[in-house]
């Protein structure tokens, strides 16, 4: 049954690519005429493309044109010109679909064909990277091919005032992180005036890695805090004192898979002879029962150096997805409090949380959306039902030569990471570049003692010395 499905798949992709194909053909038949040009020539093509669409043709009409146009000016100034299974991704994304392109094939390249393209409309195009270090180089790398077409690249960072993003939003190609994005959307709804806003709309954006943003983090929330709530010190002392008395299991009942924690009827008893009172769950105890559950959260549920560190006396949140800490940011709810007390530093203001949206329902603002990624097929029904996008596989340019190998499964952690340490000995020695995953700051720690035993020169890159 399994391979039936795969047949029908991939035949599904095969049609896919082969109507992109025939568009593509009409873009790599232009190469000569837009070769011809001088570099004037060549500039004043963005002003007579905006007037083509002016006059009533369709993005879809001056697509080839367009497209032939970047990759004119892209050998021009970047000595790079898009290959043609880099034009049919180009071609898929402006069609507002997911790109699964594998690692390589120059996903930053491809984005700069229907960024130009959309672009043309004077209405905004948002470029989604995961990470600052990203939209910054790309806006910089990328940038100079629109620049050379006319074009204004402008990049949205955390930080910045109000003017500054505004005119980041003004530009014709925006770069950023989708975090930002959905800041900056929440920060303008909270805009007493309109024209205090950045954002212009939402018209079109091309996410990177866009399986982690739009399925991964899909309901992870952006809050925005606004003024101080109360500060009890001595309620999250208490309650963190009381916690570190329960043993699991027997006073604390955990579900890993859905990250919930509660008090047994063991813990429940405790708890009320802890406080000195008669039912934890009557009206006037709920702040003790706020403190007690957000201590059992920080005890059970966070783990240093995984999903937080503590830097300088204060503790930082970890993104899971990438691994970086996300400065000035604070968990809500009572749980950062919780987070310090547990870590014995100081405990500062609860924030009052006044704006919040998913990465899911930010995306879903866009009038089109689409996205790149190494691995997106696996997860095509998830995209099709949430943001209804369907996923096309890009063929390579070139046959795949690298060879992947199956999973290989060990009985324990130890013996997994001898495991990789005789692995990475192995091609170390013959002079070979290895580069180790691993999914907490712990474990990339472990497996670097295990190196350096080993005589095993290496370097850790971790939320910890993410500067490097």
């Amino acid at each position: 049954m399994m391979g039936l499905f795969s047949w029908i798949f991939a035949s599904d992709n095969a049609r896919s690519v082969k109507k992109l194909k025939k568009i593509a053909d009409e873009v790599m038949v232009l190469e000569p005429k837009y070769q011809a040009m001088t570099d004037e020539e060549l500039k004043n093509q963005t002003q007579i493309l905006k007037d083509e669409l002016k006059s009533g043709k369709t993005l879809e009409d001056i697509l080839p044109s367009a497209f032939a146009v970047v990759r004119e000016a892209s050998d021009r100034v970047l000595k790079m010109k898009h290959y043609y299974v880099q034009v049919i991704g180009g071609i898929a994304l402006h069609q507002g679909r997911i790109a699964e392109m594998r690692t390589g094939e120059g996903k930053t390249l491809v984005e700069t064909l229907p960024a130009y393209l959309n672009a043309l409309t004077e209405k905004g195009v948002h470029i989604v990277t995961v990470n600052e270090y990203l939209a910054k180089r790309d806006s910089e790398w990328m940038g100079k091919i629109f620049e050379f077409l006319g074009l204004k690249v402008g990049i949205t960072l955390s930080g910045e005032n109000q003017e500054q993003k505004r005119n980041a939003y003004l530009c014709d190609i925006t770069y950023g992180t989708n975090s930002e994005f959905g800041f900056d959307y929440l920060r303008d709804n909270m805009c007493v005036d309109i024209k205090q806003k950045v954002q212009r709309g939402h018209n079109f954006a091309i996410v990177d890695e866009v399986d982690s943003v739009l399925i991964d983090e899909a309901r992870t929330p952006l809050i925005i805090s606004g003024g101080k709530g109360f500060k009890n010190t001595q309620g999250y002392t208490k309650a963190r004192d009381f916690v570190a008395t329960l043993k699991r299991d027997k006073d604390v009942e955990i579900d890993e898979e859905k990250k919930q924690v509660r008090l047994t009827d063991v813990g429940i008893a405790k708890a009320e002879r802890y406080y000195g009172i008669e039912n934890i769950s009557d009206v006037e105890n709920m702040e003790q029962d706020h403190y007690i559950n957000n201590a059992l959260k920080a005890r059970f549920m966070f783990e240093k150096d995984k999903n937080y560190i503590v830097h300088e006396g204060e503790v930082l949140i970890v993104d899971e997805f990438t691994g970086r800490v996300m400065a000035g940011r604070r968990y809500s709810d009572g749980i950062h409090e919780a987070l310090e007390a547990k870590e014995h530093v100081e405990i500062h203001d609860e924030n009052v949380t006044v704006a919040t949206i998913t990465y899911q329902n930010y995306f879903r603002l866009y009038k089109k959306l689409s996205g790149m990624t190494g691995t997106a097929k696996t997860e095509e029904t998830e995209f099709n039902k949430i943001y209804k996008l369907d996923v096309v596989q890009i063929p390579t340019n070139k046959p795949v030569i690298r060879n992947d190998y199956i999973d290989i499964i060990y009985a324990n952690e130890k013996a997994k990471f001898e495991g990789i340490a005789d692995e990475v000995k192995k091609h170390h020695e013959t002079g070979q570049p290895v580069l180790i995953g691993t999914v907490t700051i712990d474990k990339s720690e472990k497996l670097s003692k295990l190196l350096k035993s080993r005589g095993i020169k290496h370097v850790v890159l971790n939320a910890k010395n993410h500067e490097q």
